[in-house]
């Protein structure tokens, strides 16, 4: 079995994993106080920050995904700043900058004002209207925790995540993210419309006097702990395999993806099992199980897969859809129906 346990530290990476659980429960009751009716996107967005990765949500206008993020930030104790992103942003305005100071002596030195990337939870409002430029300016920071600046490493918060928002409908004036910064989400979360029963309690809750209180439940370095925990937890071959066929399975090119042949022009790289392979702990966790079982890789197919995705110009023209194409190869190489 790959990442096992020894025996003696068996029993107490059960109790640690029992402990993360039940503080993970009263997270999650916390979020959902004030994110009702959306407990899908609270645990794939939640399950993401355990894996130590970044999100992308999709979703339209006043859906509550900065309600969302704001929550987080509080839930989970972490400094949190928010960077509007519009076609005039420039690299510096979320880096930050050097400046010249002139000391009352008449000496000059540099001094460096750090931009709202230095912290520990960083929401990137509308990520895809900012010029290809200034989207670049977050290349280095979601991979390596880390920006340079005049030629000086600068490292970010402890932990770093990066919770990108994105309107699927509105595109006028927008920059599609390239393939590598995609590639850097964890995972992309589709935020829906609430069902009738939701929105009646959305409605209660925030036309009131008051609003749902949250409080922290986490702090900065409890969730770096419940991180290194989660990648203790032990995953079985069988699921392991599964993680491979499927991602294997939705390349072009790939004996396996010979089923898809021409209908996708690239596919998922080794990113996406990765992502894979801690997800589905960070989903056994949320759930209270001890260990992953192949419908966790069946549920978690698509918030992975599918910005990791691309479809051909055929494919798009017989309204195919990438959804639809993750869902039956689900089916054909794990046997199992994926998620909704």
């Amino acid at each position: 079995m790959p990442n096992a346990v020894a025996p003696a530290d068996t029993a107490a990476l059960v109790a640690e994993i029992e402990a993360l659980g039940e503080k993970l429960k009263e997270a999650k009751g916390s979020i959902n106080r004030r994110f009702i009716g959306q407990g899908q996107v609270v645990d794939l967005v939640l399950a993401s920050m355990l894996c130590g990765g970044h999100a992308l949500l999709v979703g339209l206008p006043g859906l509550g995904k900065t309600r969302l993020v704001d929550t987080l930030s509080t839930v989970m104790g972490l400094k949190g700043n928010r960077v509007q992103f519009t076609p005039d942003l420039m690299p510096a305005d979320i880096l930050g900058s050097e400046v010249l100071d002139v000391a009352e002596d008449g000496r000059r030195a540099f001094r460096f004002i750090e931009g709202p990337i230095f912290c520990q939870l960083l929401m990137a409002d509308e990520i895809n209207r900012a010029s290809p430029r200034t989207q670049s300016a977050l290349l280095q920071a979601m991979q390596e925790r880390e920006v340079t600046i005049a030629g000086k490493h600068r490292p970010l918060g402890r932990p770093f995540h990066v919770l990108a928002t994105q309107n699927p409908i509105e595109q006028e004036g927008t920059y599609p993210l390239p393939e590598a910064q995609l590639d850097r989400f964890l995972v992309q979360v589709d935020v829906a419309y609430p069902d009738r029963d939701t929105e009646h309690d959305i409605l209660l809750a925030t036309t009131g006097a008051e609003e749902p209180e949250v409080h922290e439940v986490f702090t900065a370095d409890e969730l770096i702990a419940a991180q290194a925990v989660l990648r203790r937890m032990p995953v079985g071959e069988q699921v392991v395999s599964a993680i491979l066929d499927l991602v294997r399975a939705c390349r072009p090119g790939e004996p396996e993806g010979a089923a898809l042949a021409g209908q996708l022009s690239w596919g998922p790289g080794p990113r996406a099992a990765q992502a894979l392979m801690l997800m589905v702990r960070a989903r056994a966790l949320l759930d209270g199980r001890l260990a992953p079982s192949v419908a966790d890789v069946a549920a978690l197919a698509q918030p992975v897969l599918i910005h990791r995705m691309s479809l051909s110009f055929a494919a798009r023209a017989r309204g195919e859809s990438l959804a639809g194409l993750i869902n039956a190869t689900v089916t054909r190489s794990l046997g199992l129906e994926a998620a909704a």
